[in-house]
């Protein structure tokens, strides 16, 4: 298992495993890309382009990963093809990146490729797989080149909000924040806006912070839970496929109040966990890097359970913080990790179960797959709170050393 060659031949087979069910389940996977060949499509072929041109629920920089599938075609085996090797692609860029980490790398790197094999081909399937790999690349590079991780989280949040979460954590935790990451983020977010700007975009250019206000609350989300087992028992409660952006919300009393909560929650937790983490590392220096890697999966795993928006690929975000975590944690730091990164496994398998396999059963309200969803749910709300409660611990001054051979980040 230490050999390169193993890790390599593993990787072959866990992406072979994950294409080929993905093109088995067909249009559960690819359904999102089909949508993103639409819109690559009318760019290449009209000149018309999501945010240049019209609303969008995604942020300008998704561009990217969506038009480029469509440069050498855009029939729709043709588009979904280049997605996947895009997709596969930066993955294996996020391996070898993790596999090169000091301490233990390669322990790292089997573990991620037991997380997507956990996950399923959902991760294949959406740009949270680009997101994901993305924050696995800078969530590696953070520790000895914040500067650089800040760019490529900053751009990834460009592209889907989650990686955001690593900037956030530097910005908290960074000894010369002002230089690393101030300075990095404001330059990559200027170059995006500026070529969105030049490209029409106009106002739309943040366009996507008011198309996710306007949505319903989405019945997988952590805070649907209640409001979806009791439509095992109550006919007020029930489902409804919005046809525009293809996701199941769930409608009854006290689900659009949770809804219009959930957008003022969300930013509340963001901050409060920003400011956590910014006060423990500031009375345990010597622990930055550990307070940093809690930041950033507290941060995730918040933007997970706080969003009414609880679509299954979500989970993919959670992986990365803590396959680096594996990589850094010192002996004496490992056991903290080691309770969650079984759990964060346990979560991505019922992730799979609800959504491709069982998920036609959770629409009709199946109790057994309603309950699994809830469990599920309740699991991430768990990791939150551990997570938060490790900060804590951090701060106060609790026995956890700092990693062992990566340095403080500075």
């Amino acid at each position: 298992m230490r050999s390169p060659w193993a890790l390599v031949a593993g990787f072959a087979l866990v992406h072979a495993w994950l294409v080929f069910d993905a093109l088995t389940w067909g249009y559960r996977i690819s359904g999102d890309v089909q949508l993103y060949r639409v819109w690559a499509r009318t760019g290449w072929d009209r000149g018309i382009w999501p945010v240049l041109d019209y609303d969008w629920v995604y942020p300008v920089g998704a561009l990217v990963p969506i038009s480029a599938p469509g440069f050498l075609g855009t029939s729709f085996g043709a588009y979904y093809a280049q997605f996947l090797v895009l997709v596969v692609a930066l993955n294996a860029v996020a391996l070898w990146f993790l596999a090169r980490l000091p301490g233990r790398g390669r322990v790292a790197a089997w573990w991620w490729l037991a997380f997507l094999v956990a996950l399923g081909p959902i991760f294949l399937g959406r740009l949270d797989g680009v997101a994901a790999a993305l924050l696995v690349i800078a969530l590696a590079v953070a520790v000895r080149r914040p500067a650089v991780a800040t760019a490529i989280a900053t751009f990834g949040a460009w592209v889907k909000i989650a990686p955001g979460a690593v900037v956030v954590a530097l910005l908290t935790t960074a000894r010369r924040p002002w230089r690393t990451v101030v300075l990095p983020g404001a330059a990559v977010s200027a170059v995006v806006v500026a070529l969105a700007l030049a490209g029409g975009a106009g106002k739309r250019v943040l366009g996507v912070f008011g198309t996710q206000d306007a949505r319903s609350l989405q019945s997988e989300s952590v805070f649907a839970t209640p409001f979806s087992v009791l439509r095992l028992f109550d006919p007020r409660f029930r489902v409804w496929m919005n046809p525009d952006i293809r996701t199941l919300e769930i409608y009854g009393p006290g689900t659009a109040v949770t809804g219009r909560l959930l957008d003022v929650l969300l930013p509340v937790a963001v901050l409060a966990i920003a400011a956590l983490s910014w006060w423990a590392v500031r009375r345990r220096p010597e622990v930055r890097t550990d307070v940093f890697l809690l930041s950033v999966t507290a941060l995730l795993l918040s933007l997970i359970v706080f969003n009414k928006v609880g679509s299954p690929q979500f989970v993919a975000w959670i992986g990365p913080p803590v396959a680096v975590a594996i990589a850094l944690a010192g002996r004496g730091a490992r056991s903290v990790w080691s309770a969650p990164a079984l759990a964060v496994l346990g979560t991505a398998g019922l992730t799979q179960l609800l959504y491709p396999v069982a998920y036609d059963q959770f629409m009709v309200g199946e109790p057994w797959i309603v309950l699994v969803a809830a469990v599920r749910n309740l699991a991430l709300v768990v990791l939150l709170v551990g997570a938060v409660v490790q900060l804590v611990r951090l701060g106060r001054g609790a026995r956890h050393p700092a990693p062992g051979r990566a340095q403080p980040v500075t």
